[in-house]
């Protein structure tokens, strides 16, 4: 990497700022049935051809997924009716889980408008991989980064937040930690690591498949910069595409005004409408440069273009999910909720 880049993976961790970086906050209550007024109902109709072993609702955005609220098993073609409290709104997501392992997930919908939901063999997917073993090690000195789910139980993120790693953990958006299986498919030249993780680290995100970037537009970066020192959950910050190219004209690249900091290497870098454009990998060295040129630069960052990742991607045999950007541009609030249930940590153990 140039010396005047930065990559922007992690400084070591210490033995603490680990710990708090891997705490997660505890979840909500779940929602349980109940009679009482002031209630919304939402029946879920059971059309998979098979038993249903577990129904999970709760309000759209939210990480977990709480507890099963089916008492017993419950036969296709039966239904099962819940209760939510009214104040927690009409926009729900709803898991169903067959006997077979495999799950049905219903996002964002309007109870209000649609209370009865039936869930179809069409809507099931594969059972998640079962995780490898192993578990991290607070005693050995790591680094960090973070990554996002391009297939399933796929990570992709930089190969310099992955270089030299003994062991690499990954701390998904509900709180779990799985670990990653060697070895990673990596591209030094584009600086790109595809990782395996089973046990389904997040749902799979979509690369924007038109029309082309332009110079100007919104960008949103997100992920865990400057972990063990701020709070260990994602950050998000916009900025907009300032360069069509890298430093020295690299072609991979976009300059981007969005902030990143150590730990950012490996996110996401999504347009206003949630797709990825991006993968944030490094800023200008500040100090670097300002003893070449007698300035400090501000604000100069680079993220690897969605055209170069979805190339590397290919290359390793994934097929990644495409999607056009159109429309009006979405609040970047909206956009956290969604690109967060595909975002990871990545611990690198040394």
């Amino acid at each position: 990497m140039h010396r005047a880049l930065l990559p922007v993976a992690c400084a070591v961790l210490a033995l603490a700022p680990l710990s708090a970086a891997l705490a997660q906050a505890p979840a909500a209550a779940p929602e349980t049935p109940g009679s009482e007024a002031g209630q919304n109902r939402i029946q879920v109709v059971n059309r998979t051809g098979q038993d249903a072993t577990a129904l999970h609702a709760v309000r759209s955005g939210r990480a977990d997924w709480g507890s099963n609220t089916l008492p017993r098993p419950m036969p296709t073609d039966k239904s099962f009716t819940l209760r939510t409290r009214s104040e927690a709104g009409c926009r729900f997501d709803i898991r169903l889980v067959t006997a077979d392992g495999k799950r049905a997930t219903l996002r964002d919908r309007d109870i209000c408008a649609t209370p009865r939901v039936e869930v179809t063999a069409a809507d099931l997917r594969p059972a998640p991989s079962r995780p490898a073993e192993g578990t991290p090690n607070p005693r050995a000195a790591g680094s960090s980064g973070t990554g996002f789910v391009v297939a399933t139980d796929r990570v992709l993120t930089n190969q310099h937040v992955v270089a030299g790693c003994n062991k690499i953990f990954v701390r998904t958006a509900d709180g779990r930690t799985l670990p990653a299986v060697p070895p990673a498919r990596v591209d030094e030249s584009v600086d790109l690591a595809l990782l395996a993780v089973p046990g389904d680290p997040g749902e799979v995100v979509s690369f924007r498949s038109t029309p082309d970037v332009r110079r100007g537009e919104g960008v949103i970066a997100f992920g865990f910069p400057l972990a063990g020192l701020l709070s260990s959950d994602p950050k998000l910050t916009r900025g907009e595409v300032n360069g069509m190219n890298g430093l020295r004209n690299n072609p991979n690249h976009y300059q981007i005004s969005a902030e990143v900091q150590p730990g950012n290497s490996g996110g996401p870098l999504l347009d206003m409408q949630g797709h990825i454009v991006g993968v944030v990998v490094s800023k200008l060295h500040a100090q670097n440069i300002a003893k070449q040129t007698g300035d400090i630069p501000q604000n100069v960052n680079f993220a690897i273009k969605g055209s170069a990742a979805q190339v590397f991607l290919r290359r390793a045999g994934i097929v990644p999910e495409v999607a056009p950007s159109s429309g009006a541009d979405r609040s970047a609030a909206d956009i956290g909720e969604d690109i967060n249930r595909s975002t990871v940590f990545i611990r690198c153990e040394k």
